[in-house]
């Protein structure tokens, strides 16, 4: 697994940092009703999901200054949002529930 998370990293618009999961999305995946993999992906490369155009600006901003956070909102499902949130410094990347946040 873990050479195949090289290889997306060299290919993304930005470093991740370390990736974490909260006890939430943790849940999710260990009961098999989640696969964080796609979305995280889809973040690295600048799909921003479901955000509005004001936000989407503001993400596009951020990865050219590298001075603020870089967040991502998708529809998983009908009851299902997953957030990922890039902090400003690029060290960490969280994903979360909204009802995480």
């Amino acid at each position: 697994m873990a050479p195949a998370i090289l290889n997306l990293a060299s290919q993304t618009r930005f470093s991740p940092g370390q990736v974490v999961t909260t006890a939430g999305v943790d849940e999710l995946v260990r009961q098999g009703r989640l696969n964080p993999m796609p979305y995280l992906h889809r973040h690295l490369h600048g799909d921003w999901g479901d955000l509005d155009d004001s936000d989407r600006r503001q993400n596009d901003a951020a990865l050219k200054s590298g001075e603020d956070r870089l967040f991502s909102s998708y529809q998983v499902t009908r009851d299902l949002k997953l957030w990922i949130i890039t902090e400003w410094d690029r060290s960490v990347t969280t994903l979360l529930l909204p009802s995480e946040y």
